[in-house]
């Protein structure tokens, strides 16, 4: 099939286009930047320029195609609420191409929208949650599905190798700025995670097998704690690693505190029931312990 892919240079995109043109599929990436083209053309994909903001050009990949799968998002977190917008108004754009089809619309969103409040495992059937305003993305492929769009929802967990891991970067950028390596109260705290390699597996299966309104999860370890994050960063920067109290998380951690004050463990039992997907990838914290950590 020939596959619309947004975000397609991008961490997930750079392991995703060539798994799907491994499988026999054709992929045109969406990309911003020559850079991002070069990638594209060196992994053997076709190139179109635009952005998620431009919704044209996400009206002319969908139309071009036989499918889509939505990566791009705007990961600057300091302006959160207009990521979430933006990507909303990216998926009913797309979406709207697709009505009256039955070609596959796989969308991006995030285990962290479905954490529960009390410690207990967030699963593929959970709903998402009031505080993380990329639950409207989800409320939108809901009506879609409505109306007949054949969508499925990848929930991404903390996505790692040695290079990148979801926000825990972030959370490092502090410990380099700060020069302690901070966690919250007890710091026992959870984090799901799953290793890039087994994130693009499940992608190309969610595209070539997923059931129409089906949600799945990209968990492999159902949660890392935030003390062990926060001790692997430590060891990395050979800097103290420090407990502080939960009044103390905004003024030390900035826009970062809403998540990281969070338990946020999720399963993926349903999910790899389904697309009979087994991640194999390293863990999170093997990840960071094989950073170079001399990079800023």
């Amino acid at each position: 099939m020939r596959i619309f892919v947004t975000g397609a240079p991008g961490f997930i995109g750079s392991a995703l286009v060539p798994q799907l043109i491994q499988a026999g599929h054709q992929v045109l990436g969406l990309t911003r930047s020559e850079a991002g083209a070069e990638v594209l053309r060196t992994a053997g994909a076709e190139v179109k320029y635009g952005n998620i903001e431009d919704l044209d050009s996400l009206r002319d990949g969908a139309a071009r195609t036989d499918g889509v799968i939505h990566l791009a998002f705007n990961h600057d977190f300091s302006q959160f609420q207009k990521n979430c917008d933006d990507d909303r108004r990216a998926i009913e754009a797309i979406g709207e191409v697709l009505l009256g089809s039955n070609r596959p619309f796989v969308i991006t969103s995030g285990t962290a929208i479905a954490a529960n409040v009390d410690g207990r495992l967030s699963t593929e059937d959970s709903p998402s949650a009031s505080w993380n305003p990329r639950g409207a993305s989800e409320a939108s492929v809901k009506e879609l599905t409505a109306r007949g769009v054949n969508t499925s929802v990848v929930r991404l967990s903390q996505i790692h190798d040695t290079r990148k891991q979801g926000l825990v970067p972030y959370l490092l950028a502090v410990t380099r700025e700060k020069r302690v390596s901070a966690y919250i109260g007890d710091g026992a705290n959870r984090w799901p995670a799953a290793h890039i390699s087994d994130v693009a597996r499940l992608y190309r299966l969610a595209f070539e097998k997923g059931e129409p309104g089906a949600i799945y999860h990209a968990v492999d370890e159902e949660g890392v704690t935030m003390k062990a994050i926060a001790e692997a960063h430590g060891h990395g920067l050979k800097v103290p690693v420090v407990s502080i109290k939960p009044e103390e998380a905004e003024a030390h951690f900035g826009w970062l505190a809403r998540f990281a004050v969070h338990d946020m463990p999720s399963s993926s039992a349903i999910t790899q029931q389904k697309l009979n997907w087994k991640p194999t990838g390293p863990g999170l914290i093997t990840d960071l312990n094989g950073m170079d950590y001399t990079q800023a």
